[in-house]
């Protein structure tokens, strides 16, 4: 049914729903998330990502609620290609990064599938969700991993630990926190580490959070 000005019913509702998925997307995404990562790429990801997923999945009910007894079948079927998007990605994404995307995709989804649930209901889960996001975010600590190829190989011993992460500290100017060894090149006199540490909120980059390191990186190429 259309009023006046020609916009139906269903059209000022998928309005409404929109700017509530719009500003709970922000509040995550701009207050949460990239005050602590300063991740424009991942940023302009997840806000683009919301839009386009809650415009597909709310215009999807629309085409398919005429098909009786195939909405359901349609709309899982939609679900799953969305999901898929996780998986089929050509660079690795950090877990913490991974969690973010899953979550927009999941609240753009249910704000868009929710016409049950009133404004209110729909304003207090949303609001739930940011308060987990929050309570994690606040009570959490966010710890960064970086490989590094070092040199001092005599202070990767046990009992040597104290002074290798010393050392790190004074050579890096990070906060190390913990450090793992990795492969040894006794020829070179080389080891890797796995060097755990605190940015304080920091920019983080995309070499952050790798967990190999190429036969090319090791031999300087």
């Amino acid at each position: 049914m259309a009023n006046l000005f020609g916009i139906s019913l269903n059209f000022g509702e998928m309005l409404i729903r929109f700017l509530i998925c719009v500003v709970v997307n922000w509040i995550i995404v701009d207050r949460l998330y990239y005050q602590k990562s300063k991740r424009r790429d991942f940023y302009f990801t997840y806000i683009l990502i919301g839009i386009s997923i809650f415009f597909i999945v709310f215009f999807m009910i629309f085409v398919l609620e005429d098909m009786k007894g195939k909405t359901g079948i349609g709309v899982g079927i939609g679900l799953f290609g969305i999901f898929s998007i996780m998986r089929y990605r050509t660079d690795a994404m950090p877990v913490r990064e991974m969690t973010y995307l899953f979550l927009i995709i999941c609240l753009s989804v249910v704000n868009a599938l929710a016409s049950t649930m009133t404004y209110t209901e729909l304003l207090i889960t949303n609001a739930v969700i940011v308060f987990s996001v929050w309570i994690c975010e606040k009570r959490l600590k966010v710890v960064s991993i970086k490989l590094i190829q070092y040199d001092r190989i005599e202070l990767i011993k046990p009992e040597r630990r104290e002074e290798l992460i010393a050392d790190l500290k004074e050579r890096t100017g990070m906060d190390v926190i913990k450090v793992e060894v990795g492969g040894l090149d006794l020829l070179r006199d080389m080891a890797v580490l796995k060097v755990y540490y605190s940015d304080k909120g920091r920019a983080t980059n995309s070499v952050d959070n790798k967990t190999k390191l190429r036969a090319s990186e090791l031999n300087g190429a």
